[in-house]
């Protein structure tokens, strides 16, 4: 009450009164930073803004509700509700199973009746939870959660050649000695639940990651572990590496004109069609010398030109000589 009297007395004091329609057209235009920073510095001077501000924002499951990934296949729904009520009372609670096999999918949600319980919560995101370190976000933020950030090739170790015997909590203990550990667990057979040989390990910086690698001792279980990034293969373009001893092709020196390997149609290599072909100058190739012949040339002979006028069908114009000269006799036709 003594805020709201304050405030009245604030406004008669300006003398100025401006109206609710006023006030949102001059607010809707304004960035959303700029709406932030206001309402924060009404929310601190006047505590039942704040608490205005706070009942709005409760109301809303986004800020209430976590998304907990990395948990044992084992975990049930009650279990994963004890871990977390320290920070307050919670509306619901379960995991996540299959729908097909019925067994977990390794991850829940949690979501409080508070928003002061889930802040609480995000700031102790990593739980150890029936031997698996499980993490928390909120559930908004999506399946990556803080996993997302640009920095987590350069945080996220590979750890390979485990024991079997080897839990979840010993590999976070071992690790632990090189700085604070985000996130990490022994990779189990969801079947079986058995070890599968590796785990992984995510720091909180780069700097406790590359200590993690640089360090000469690598034993644990009784066995030389492998210590790795776990996106080793980043900026790589994904193609697969050639056999020893075998040379991409790619990589050969190729020769003007030469057909492209493994194609049998296309124009060559290094071409751009229609070329233009420079012509031949005739100086670069001379006459050969005339050989005089043996022979002497003999001139053309004259033939008297062959009538082309068609006989007349019948008898010849001109009756043909036989021997002694006598006349040829038809037999009568």
């Amino acid at each position: 009450m003594e805020d709201l009297k304050k405030r009245k007395l604030d406004e008669a004091g300006n003398g100025d009164f401006t109206s609710k329609e006023e006030l949102r057209f001059l607010i809707e235009p304004l960035a959303k930073p700029q709406l932030v920073d206001l309402l924060a510095k009404l929310g601190s001077q006047y505590p039942s803004i704040a608490e205005e501000i706070k009942s709005i924002a409760s109301a809303d499951p986004a800020h209430r509700k976590l998304f907990v990934r990395g948990l044992a296949w084992n975990t049930t729904s009650e279990t994963l509700r004890a871990a977390f009520e320290e920070h307050g009372e919670i509306e619901e609670g379960a995991v996540i199973h299959d729908k097909v096999t019925g067994k977990s999918r390794g991850y829940g949600f949690i979501t409080f009746k508070n928003m002061e319980s889930t802040q609480q919560a995000l700031k102790a995101s990593s739980k150890l939870i029936d031997g698996r370190l499980a993490v928390c976000n909120l559930a908004c933020e999506g399946l990556s959660g803080t996993s997302s950030a640009p920095d987590l090739s350069l945080r996220k170790l590979y750890i390979g050649s485990l024991s079997p015997e080897v839990t979840s909590e010993m590999l976070l203990h071992y690790f632990a000695r090189h700085g604070e550990i985000e996130e990490g667990s022994v990779a189990y057979d969801r079947d079986t639940d058995e070890s599968r040989g590796f785990g992984f390990v995510t720091y909180k910086t780069a700097e406790a990651a590359k200590k993690a690698i640089d360090d000469l001792e690598k034993v644990l279980g009784g066995r030389n572990i492998i210590v790795k990034y776990a996106d080793s293969n980043k900026g790589k373009t994904g193609q697969p590496p050639f056999p020893s001893g075998v040379v991409p092709m790619a990589s050969l020196p190729m020769s003007t004109g030469y057909m492209q390997p493994g194609k049998s149609s296309g124009p060559p290599i290094n071409y751009n069609y229609p070329q233009t072909v420079a012509p031949y100058s005739a100086s670069s190739y001379p006459n050969p010398h005339t050989v005089p012949s043996p022979y002497p040339t003999q001139g053309q002979i004259p033939y008297p030109p062959v009538s082309a006028k068609k006989d007349q069908h019948g008898f010849p114009p001109t009756q043909p000589v036989g021997m002694n000269n006598y006349p040829y006799y038809y037999p009568k036709q």
